[in-house]
């Protein structure tokens, strides 16, 4: 699973402009939680409240994993696999909340950096996080 050049490109250069990830992913961890309701059950045990010190250090645990996603885009399944056991076998999270996730991560950083979010930059991350996504399913071994 290895994303084309430009796209790989696009994405190390914007996760290189971003100055603190760990803030990106908190706030974008809070918005499914106010749109979907639902994705609040797997963190029954934090605080949910938005700028709460749990969510966002939950938010740089998310920033990690995608960092190390960034620098291992070439073998994504491998750099994810202690992280997909986790999900997947001991917390039983639904994938669906990934891609919940992943499209309020877009919307956060579309929000935070509009002069460089352009389609093209858009399309590359959201192959980028669907490659994540993907290295995280249950199949994926």
């Amino acid at each position: 699973m290895v994303l084309a050049a430009a796209d790989r490109a696009a994405v190390r250069a914007l996760w290189k402009k971003l100055n603190n990830v760990g803030v990106y992913t908190a706030e974008a961890l809070e918005r499914p939680f106010l749109a979907f309701p639902s994705t609040k059950v797997y963190f029954l045990h934090l605080d949910l409240n938005p700028g709460s010190a749990q969510v966002k250090a939950h938010g740089r645990k998310v920033a990690d994993a995608l960092t190390l996603a960034v620098d291992r885009l070439d073998d994504l399944p491998r750099a994810l696999s202690a992280l997909r056991e986790l999900h997947t076998d001991r917390l039983r999270v639904d994938p669906v909340n990934f891609k919940l996730l992943c499209h309020c991560l877009l919307v956060t950083l579309a929000r935070h950096y509009p002069g460089d979010f352009s389609p093209a930059l858009q399309a590359s991350l959201h192959k980028f996080l669907s490659h994540v996504i993907s290295a995280l399913a249950p199949d994926c071994r």
